[in-house]
């Protein structure tokens, strides 16, 4: 690890006052043009005594602002102690959990995982129009029918068309024929190019893509492609439970990653995370926005820094064998119910390094479904799944319980 250490409680609260006292003083400096303040302070009183141990909570009464992406250029001023916080989580993920070269990566704390899908979406879209001379109808979308549904979102934002590809109903394992057969009717259908979305944990299975099944199919046929890691959910679960994985930037066909530090991470919500290989962002650069120090390419424009502070707070207090521990605690607590359902014979998808169980909904009645908050896999139709995500709280005396009463029929 180049980047990633544990720090004490002193030592981080230490690093981002100072960070802190970087920024933008309204009370200190004459600031006359920045349409920004604190938290308004007949509401948030800015020196409360519980906040002199809180760095994150100062964090958040400053209020500074992460417009931009601040590893790429310059980036507005007033707030480059915390700029500084946010760059450091970038190289973090991208060199020590992602295995890129130094500095060979640009990226920024996005508002989920949703945007970051579509910010991918839109770089891909405008690299294949300005690098290649495409036009928007040349261009598709390329997932596995498991992908979330931010990749729909993508293709409807950004007018172009989506392709899905079946997955087996067992393993939830992308067919390559059937890929195949996708890729030839796109190509009939007049696309030329193709932007890959691979998953790293889908949402409702947590299973895991091939992202070489994808470059097989794809060079074979002739199209070029740009392929992006949807990690939302396994991207701070699946680098450690297998670190031979080539879902990473280490493989030379991944050129970005998303992340959500709102699920694992268990960071405030509205903290998601864009990974990319240097040369890519500027394919969205909004020349309009003149005013802005730097070039903003972020999809969400004007940001809260405290986000990226938190991603670096959890980061730093757990350091890489903290974080080891906890997620080896929640695979064994993933396997523990899985064995139980073993011995009962009940039907369940599980991808072995990841900490969701899926399972077949003939088991599960209603009742027991709402009880344990049990997520189905549709609210429109009959489920034919339901889920149940290991996360910090799920205990095995929570599992336990949920397991006498699947075997009782409640």
């Amino acid at each position: 690890m180049k980047h990633w250490v544990k720090r004490t409680h002193k030592e981080l609260d230490q690093i981002i006052s100072t960070a802190l006292d970087r920024n933008v003083s309204y009370s200190k400096n004459v600031c006359l043009g920045v349409p920004a303040s604190v938290l308004d302070q007949h509401v948030f009183y800015e020196h409360a005594a519980f906040l002199k141990d809180a760095p994150l909570l100062r964090a958040y009464v400053q209020n500074p602002n992460h417009i931009g992406c601040h590893t790429f250029g310059d980036s507005e001023p007033f707030f480059e102690g915390t700029h500084e916080l946010e760059k450091e989580v970038i190289e973090l993920l991208c060199v020590d959990i992602f295995k890129a070269q130094d500095h060979s990566c640009d990226g920024y704390v996005a508002s989920g995982g949703t945007e970051a899908n579509i910010q991918a979406a839109w770089i891909y879209r405008n690299y294949f129009i300005s690098r290649h001379g495409a036009k928007q109808s040349d261009i598709a979308l390329l997932s596995s029918s498991d992908t979330h549904y931010s990749v729909a979102k993508a293709a409807n934002l950004l007018g172009i068309d989506m392709y899905s590809v079946p997955v087996n109903d067992n393993d939830r394992v992308m067919d390559e024929v059937q890929l195949d057969a996708v890729v030839k009717r796109s190509i009939e259908n007049g696309i030329r190019f193709f932007i890959v979305f691979c998953n790293m944990g889908t949402t409702m299975f947590g299973s895991v893509d091939d992202p070489d099944v994808y470059k097989r199919v794809l060079d074979a046929n002739k199209i070029q492609f740009k392929l992006h890691v949807d990690g939302a959910f396994g991207g701070f679960v699946y680098p450690v439970s297998d670190p031979v994985s080539h879902l990473n930037f280490a493989n030379p066909i991944v050129d970005s990653i998303t992340l959500d530090a709102h699920k694992m991470l268990q960071a405030p919500y509205g903290t998601g995370i864009f990974l990319a290989r240097k040369g890519l962002m500027q394919h969205a650069y909004t020349k309009q926005a003149s005013y802005v120090s730097g070039m903003d390419m972020t999809l969400n424009g004007s940001r809260g820094g405290v986000n990226a502070i938190a991603i670096w707070m959890i980061l730093f207090t757990y350091g890489p064998f903290g974080w080891l521990e906890k997620i080896n605690k929640l695979l064994y607590r993933t396997q523990w119910i899985c064995d139980q359902l073993n011995k009962m014979g009940v039907v369940y998808y599980r991808h072995p390094k990841m900490n969701i169980v899926t399972i077949r909904s003939r088991y599960i009645i209603r009742a027991l479904a709402d009880k344990y908050k049990l997520v189905p896999d549709s609210h429109n139709d009959d489920p034919a799944w339901y889920k149940i995500v290991v996360m910090d709280h799920v205990s095995i005396d929570q599992l336990q319980a949920f397991i006498h009463d699947l075997k009782s029929g409640i």
